[in-house]
């Protein structure tokens, strides 16, 4: 007889992993010691042997691990239905409702997708019906899924040299990248970023004008979250969405990381930081959605949808939409509303940005905070070294001893793996941030008494 799945040893896991997995499949800590992590209470994770973490880094879980009303809700629907989506059902259009709410018009017409991945994919091919093109303008380090189409767009997986796939071809035919509006380590870094950032996509622009060709559309992350935690400047959104409306394109907001108020009550909507006030033609959303179940978006206008209608391809996804993940969805926001954790996204954000402003790295020589930013419980701490270079290496060893000696689970991202990405669910309360700055200055203290030559180099 088999075992019970908690029987097994995380040994015995780690090697029928390796047996059945492709090495391709990572998994977080592959370079120190990956956790089997079995259970999880808000902000918090449980190993097999009981052991309990901070989690920075969970964004799925967007309402907290295993929250009641979330469990709940999933429990009960699924001891009643779960089936394909061709029927009618109650929670689905409930939840399309709801949705549509909480955008701005004339955003109305909603699809329900499995993934975030899915969910770009789509966008991709509602734009290319209502414009005819196909023809996209994409930021660098950006990331939008892992579909062929969204692997496309997403420069952030085509960074090395050695991934080689056949649309890289395409590159500069029908995809053109654009710098990212990185106003601290960019390019541009003074009070006319924005536009000059901008002027990269009006030129983009024009070369398909050059060329006899529309613009099908930018996609965009409202914060690009494996670029380094970027939020673009004041006035960058306008700038963009404005020269790609006049060449014919669309303008495709990926919420996916940055949805449902992680940047806080003011910005439910990360395509709304910095005051803009120019509303996407198409919004994708994903991992928060569903508190894990899987459960993503694509939320866009009439005239979109019927452009895309007017093909006379039925669009059918089975699981997608399903009465189980559209009671968790309804859960999620139900949550949010009754708990104000976008409110207290902000709070407990802003909390953490100040501490870590004003912490003392004196005792840290080999340490230093270059730059913080992000809004909410969306936060990147871009780490450098003591000639203001990246702190790649510096980074890799705090992220690890976080884990090994305090119990804090972080991740890592940026073009140069030096920011420490802070994106755990809204449940992160001002007390666990305590507990994570006081952990991160112990860790940082801990470089200058190690040989620098035996940190892994490559990102936990």
């Amino acid at each position: 007889m088999d075992k019970e799945e908690s029987e097994y040893t995380k040994d015995e896991i780690l090697e029928k992993r390796k047996k059945f997995f492709s090495s391709s499949v990572s998994v977080s800590y592959e370079n120190s010691d990956p956790l089997m992590i079995m259970g999880g209470y808000k902000a918090r994770l449980i190993d097999e042997h009981g052991n309990v973490y901070l989690d920075t880094r969970n964004n799925v879980c967007h309402v907290g691990h295993q929250n009641e009303a979330v469990v709940a809700a999933v429990q009960k629907q699924v001891g009643i239905l779960n089936t394909n989506t061709r029927y009618l059902h109650p929670n689905a259009a409930l939840l399309a409702e709801r949705l549509v709410s909480l955008l701005p018009d004339p955003l109305c017409k909603v699809f329900f997708v499995n993934s975030g991945s899915e969910a770009n994919d789509l966008a991709l091919r509602l734009a290319q019906a209502k414009t005819k093109s196909n023809n996209m303008i994409v930021v660098d380090t950006a990331y939008h899924g892992h579909t062929l189409s969204t692997l496309a767009v997403s420069p952030y997986k085509y960074k090395s040299k050695e991934f080689n796939m056949p649309f890289n071809d395409s590159l500069g035919k029908n995809v053109i990248k654009v710098p990212c509006p990185d106003t601290f380590r960019g390019i541009h870094t003074g009070d006319d970023a924005a536009s000059k950032y901008a002027n990269y996509v009006v030129e983009a622009c024009n070369t398909y004008k050059k060329r006899g060709e529309d613009v099908c559309a930018f996609i965009t992350e409202g914060g690009l979250s494996v670029g380094g935690v970027i939020l673009p400047p004041p006035m960058y959104f306008k700038k963009c969405v404005d020269a790609v409306r006049a060449a014919g394109g669309l303008y495709i907001a990926d919420e996916v990381q940055t949805a449902l108020g992680r940047l806080g009550d003011d910005c439910f909507w990360a395509f709304l930081h910095g005051g803009n006030d120019i509303v996407p033609d198409i919004v994708t959303i994903g991992k928060p959605f569903g508190n894990g179940m899987p459960l993503a978006a694509v939320i866009t206008t009439e005239e979109v949808s019927s452009a895309f209608e007017s093909m006379g391809v039925e669009y059918f996804n089975t699981f997608a939409g399903s009465p189980v993940c559209c009671a968790a969805g309804l859960a999620v926001l139900d949550e949010l509303e009754r708990n104000k954790l976008p409110a207290h996204a902000a709070r407990v954000g802003n909390y953490l940005k100040s501490k870590f402003l004003s912490l003392d790295l004196s005792d840290c020589p080999d340490v230093n905070i270059g730059d913080v930013r992000g809004r909410g419980l969306f936060m990147g701490i871009d780490i450098v070294n003591n000639d203001m270079e990246p702190g790649t290496l510096e980074t890799s060893f705090i992220c690890t001893k976080l884990k090994e000696d305090f119990r804090i689970l972080t991740s890592i991202d940026g073009p140069h793996d030096n920011v420490l990405v802070v994106k755990p669910p809204l449940a992160f309360s001002i007390e666990d941030a305590d507990e994570f700055i006081d952990a991160f200055k112990k860790a940082a203290q801990m470089i200058a008494k190690i040989d620098k030559s035996k940190i892994s180099k490559t990102p936990t």
